[in-house]
């Protein structure tokens, strides 16, 4: 699941001190050996989340674990995966609530929920038992067509692959929610006039570089239209909020490390919207409502807030919701589904999408 942004980076000297300890004249077996050794130390580590060695080899620490799409028993929410696109391998999950699917494509249609999942851009997925869980019990409680972004990951595709990936997904979405489109879920059911952009963490990143390029470019459907956008302990920086060195440090060398590009600076506005170069583009934000969620604990609350003051200011005309939750952690909601503190934050996100769509 998604966690807090802690990051350390290291270069591992193991392959100096095997050339420090072992003799001039290695036989070829020994010197093989060495080499090998030298091949599979860490080059690069990212806790909690991953490891990067030598040979190439990447170890995911966390959100490794996938679930199938189901019938969900305790909402009756179905769901299924569907390839986007053959060459990137791109896929979505869709969420489908059970009055719908009983309606045969007779009634109403819904609100499409377009959600990416957090993960520091290298870990989880879209088929994650956290994420599966999260968008079924969604799905159901605020009546909405999801569709989970399954975008291609740090560090074998660097950004900005993540956004690429789910821009077409959210392109996919409205353009097959047209009658007699080819997803039948979505083209039944799916009702493109209200979108929603949505994640957490890392996927909150995604939806606000998401929705901008949606005003940039504009969606594939004339009648398209992002109603509303929800980012949740958005993983942003912030010039004006200063930090502990270390942990400012740490986040520096992610970024770079996400990015594949050692030149990669914070003030990139994809990473930093409420910088100077950057803060005026949010008055192009294509909805008229936005919900910004942040804990009390988590170190990114003050990026998000500061994203919400700055979106206020920058003649943005919508109405944006700022929900400060004390006393809880990086996506708490995620991590202990079981509270009552997750159980408000559901009420508040199902409330939101009900009162913009």
């Amino acid at each position: 699941m998604a966690r807090p942004l802690l990051v350390l980076l290291h270069l591992s000297c193991a392959s100096t001190a095997l050339q420090a300890t072992g003799s001039t004249s290695q036989s070829a077996p020994a010197a093989g050996m060495a080499s090998s050794a030298a091949a599979d130390v860490v080059e690069t580590e990212l806790f909690p989340f991953i490891r990067v060695y030598k040979s190439g080899r990447i170890e995911r620490l966390l959100g490794t674990d996938t679930v199938p799409a189901s019938l969900d028993a305790s909402t009756g929410v179905a769901s299924k995966d569907v390839v986007i696109d053959p060459a990137t391998g791109v896929s979505v999950r869709l969420y489908l609530p059970p009055a719908a699917a009983a309606s045969g494509g007779e009634g109403k249609k819904l609100p499409v929920l377009v959600y990416f999942h957090g993960g520091g851009f290298m870990v989880e997925t879209a088929a994650s038992p956290t994420y599966h869980r999260y968008l079924n019990a969604l799905a159901a409680r605020a009546g909405v067509l999801a569709v989970s972004a399954e975008y291609r990951r740090v560090p074998e595709h660097p950004l900005p692959a993540a956004y690429d990936d789910s821009w077409a997904a959210l392109a996919w979405a409205v353009a097959g929610s047209a009658p007699g489109g080819p997803e039948p879920w979505l083209a039944a059911h799916g009702d493109a006039s209200r979108v929603f952009l949505a994640g957490d963490s890392a996927g909150a990143n995604i939806a606000h570089n998401v929705a901008l390029r949606a005003a940039a470019e504009g969606l594939p459907r004339p009648c398209a239209a992002i109603v509303g956008v929800l980012l949740v302990h958005p993983y942003f920086w912030d010039p004006t909020n200063a930090m502990a060195p270390a942990l400012e440090v740490r986040i520096r060398n992610e970024w770079r490390f996400m990015c594949a590009r050692p030149d990669a600076g914070v003030d990139d506005p994809r990473f930093c919207p409420t910088c100077a170069e950057a803060a005026p583009r949010l008055a192009a934000l294509p909805c008229e409502r936005a919900m910004v969620a942040v804990a009390g604990d988590d170190f990114l609350a003050v990026k998000g807030r500061a994203y919400h003051a700055a979106l206020l200011a920058s003649g943005w005309r919508g109405e944006a919701e700022l929900v400060d939750t004390p006393g809880q952690d990086h996506v708490f909601h995620l991590m202990r589904p079981g509270t009552e503190a997750a159980a408000e934050m559901l009420d508040r996100v199902a409330g939101f999408i009900s009162r913009a769509a």
